[in-house]
């Protein structure tokens, strides 16, 4: 069971296979593209990714980066717990790749607990407006979903140091303008990173 794992300077940290949507470009449904195995047969615990962690030499990293075939944030007590372990021995910095929908799986505003702890937040937009976004990933959250990662970015910013949207580069022209109009908007970093091919 792979629960970090390395790419270029950054550790990443998986946790759980647990995702509300079911993006159309997601790795999950090719991953034989991966270098890492990242079915998880169960979610580790707590300790045991944070003994995992302090098992390394954290100096060699730049980022710990929460990111596996799940959704981070499906386990936010989990990731704290861990940061806020992990940040007691070392000060690396720490960023979350999120869909953005952790208010609507935890039914609150869960962006006051970054505060102090998380360093980074990667949203994935990758849509225009709430139709193009279920279109897309097929949320469980429906329609609901794409304004609530757009609440999440803007409410993180109060508490995060450092929060962007990311897109897919497989976009269509006309729905990479509206992200970077929302981006722009809500004064929020675009990054467009490249779709993982099979």
């Amino acid at each position: 069971m792979i629960m970090t794992y390395e790419i270029e300077d950054n550790l990443y940290v998986n946790l759980t296979n647990r995702c509300p949507n079911a993006c159309r470009f997601c790795i999950r449904n090719k991953p034989e593209a991966f270098a890492h195995d990242l079915w998880l047969d169960q979610e580790p615990s707590a300790g045991e990714v944070i003994r995992e962690i302090l098992a390394r030499e954290l100096s060699q990293y730049r980022q710990l980066v929460f990111c596996g075939f799940g959704e981070p944030l499906e386990r936010l007590e989990e990731v704290l717990e861990i940061v806020r372990r992990v940040k007691e021995k070392n000060k690396i910095y720490v960023r979350i790749n999120t869909n953005g929908l952790a208010g609507k799986i935890h039914r609150r505003d869960v962006t006051p607990q970054f505060e102090t702890l998380i360093d980074g937040l990667s949203i994935s937009l990758n849509a225009g407006n709430a139709e193009e976004y279920d279109a897309v990933c097929h949320s469980v959250f429906g329609l609901e979903a794409f304004p609530a990662i757009l609440d999440f970015a803007a409410k993180s910013k109060a508490y995060v140091q450092d929060v962007q949207f990311s897109v897919v580069d497989c976009l269509p022209p006309d729905r990479l303008a509206a992200c970077r109009k929302i981006a722009a908007e809500l004064d929020i970093p675009l990054k467009v990173r490249r779709e993982v091919k099979a």
